[in-house]
């Protein structure tokens, strides 16, 4: 009994570690990027070229634990159908939300473009509909109806708001919703089980050459690369990028770490708790950010939308496997006396 109970709590402090060290990398990383983007900083300016930056390293990294340490094994499975019709989108849309979340910051503050990010339980229940995995109820839309008027009122209380950032950071939001309707569809359609690192392998670069070249290689031959050959302002520290690298990949496995150790909600909710974390910092750290009361308010109006949503989806939740292990329970055959006597 008492093993038992150290088991237990020795795995409840493991899945707070791991939820604490996502918040502190997601919050980090997202810092970090903006102090490497800005030109007042690291001045290395091209979000684009950051992101494969990010996606080489990842790819290598998982190389090399995976093939040459072979530290980590990467688990079998995996079909052609399954790669073609869930990884590779995961894939596009990861390289997609990365390159468009990146180039927000060049032109809005930290703490408006996570104000704009809680809008995405939006676009995931209307992508989710669409896909077949939500069903649309006047619970749902009264939710998503309050997510994005605080949405709206946080974006009225902007000082200093840029359209262009506003549009590339909507754009990332979609393809993060987009991403995360296709690792669903995967792992409750596909039923594909995998470990972290597995699921880095196959979405990194090294697996999808081709897709990786089209997201990201062939944007930032024609939109980036000409400005960094024209302008010679830009800074290029190795040591810097590599650390950047280095803390993208960390926060990566993080993410699949927390949601194998409890579920996809908990990772929500921990994002909802890393929101809050970086808006409250950014005001401290970053000069362009000017929160204002309609800033917070809307924003707090927003966030109450999200925890309803994510308390929905956790009651939807728990009533499914509820129901899942009494069809189970109810599916064992129960032996007669003269068959166990016998």
């Amino acid at each position: 009994m008492a093993d038992r109970v150290r088991r237990v709590m020795s795995e409840g402090v493991l899945t707070y570690a791991y939820i604490l060290l996502y918040i502190s990398l997601s919050s980090g990383q997202i810092f970090f990027n903006k102090w490497v983007l800005s030109s007042k900083e690291i001045n290395f300016p091209y979000p684009l070229a950051l992101t494969l930056l990010h996606m080489v390293f990842s790819s290598v990294l998982c190389f090399v634990l995976t093939k040459v340490l072979k530290i980590m094994k990467v688990e079998e499975g995996m079909t052609l159908d399954i790669y073609i019709s869930s990884v590779i989108p995961i894939g596009a849309m990861f390289a997609m939300t990365l390159w468009l979340g990146n180039t927000a910051y060049l032109y809005i503050s930290v703490s408006f473009a996570q104000m704009l990010k809680a809008i995405m339980p939006v676009a995931v229940f209307i992508l989710g509909v669409a896909a077949g995995l939500e069903m649309m109820s006047c619970r749902m839309l009264l939710i998503m109806s309050v997510i994005s008027f605080g949405v709206l009122v946080a974006s009225y209380g902007e000082i200093n708001i840029n359209w262009v950032g506003v549009i590339y950071q909507m754009g990332g939001v979609v393809g993060e919703a987009l991403r995360l309707i296709f690792m669903e569809i995967l792992v409750k359609r596909k039923g594909l089980k995998l470990n972290p690192v597995s699921v880095m392998y196959y979405v990194s670069p090294c697996r999808q050459v081709y897709l990786f070249a089209l997201c990201l290689l062939v944007p930032w031959i024609f939109l980036e690369k000409p400005k960094m050959d024209e302008e010679l302002t830009w800074s290029f520290h190795p040591l810097v990028l590599t650390l950047n690298c280095i803390c993208t990949f960390a926060l990566n496995l993080s993410v699949f770490l927390v949601i194998s150790h409890t579920s996809a909600l908990t990772i929500r909710v921990a994002g909802v708790v890393k929101d809050w974390v970086v808006v409250l910092l950014s005001a401290l750290l970053f000069a362009d950010t000017k929160l204002t009361l309609i800033n917070l308010c809307g924003y707090a109006i927003a966030i109450a939308g999200v925890a309803a949503y994510n308390s929905h989806k956790l009651k939807k939740e728990a009533t499914r496997v509820s129901s899942d292990e009494s069809q189970a329970t109810s599916s064992i055959p129960l032996v007669s006396s003269s068959t166990s006597n016998a």
